[in-house]
């Protein structure tokens, strides 16, 4: 493999949804607001490349794309700690929604990082953050992923 690609990230296997196996360099991982987590990897294929004076050859090219999680295994030896990470802040495991304003209920509502129910109008905030706004009359609880049980021991 040429020296370029053995420092461009971790080396991971991933496998395609027809069975094969193809060593990959993993570029990211991000969290989808699903839930489920993604690989952006690289696949260093063969690309026919033109050179000035004329001739043909093929060069290494990385190909970009994205697999789910569940399809791709760790490489061992290979370091993944310094792999940039989307949807995972640390420390910050809830998520606080803003509702309408409505005249007797609460404007917000707390979820776990994981819900699938809030708007686009939320911001992540950290557990002792959510500990907090569950004790704030304008906060509800999620009564989808009920944060409140995940907070009970805190």
């Amino acid at each position: 493999m040429n020296d370029r690609y053995a420092a461009a990230g971790p080396w991971a296997r991933a496998t395609l949804p027809d069975g094969q196996q193809l060593d990959v360099v993993v570029t990211g991982r991000t969290r989808t607001r699903d839930g489920r987590w993604w690989y952006e990897l690289e696949a260093v294929l063969v690309a026919r490349t033109r050179l000035p004076d004329g001739r043909t050859v093929a060069e290494p090219t990385p190909v970009a794309f994205s697999m789910p999680a569940d399809r791709v295994v760790p490489i061992p030896g290979e370091s993944y700690d310094a792999v940039p990470t989307n949807g995972a802040v640390a420390g910050r495991q809830f998520l606080v929604e803003n509702l309408w304003r409505t005249i007797d209920g609460p404007s917000r509502r707390l979820h776990r990082r994981d819900c699938w129910q809030p708007s686009a109008a939320h911001r992540r905030i950290t557990t002792a953050e959510a500990v907090a706004l569950l004790h704030n009359p304008d906060v509800a609880p999620c009564d989808i992923c009920h944060p409140e049980r995940a907070l009970r021991r805190h």
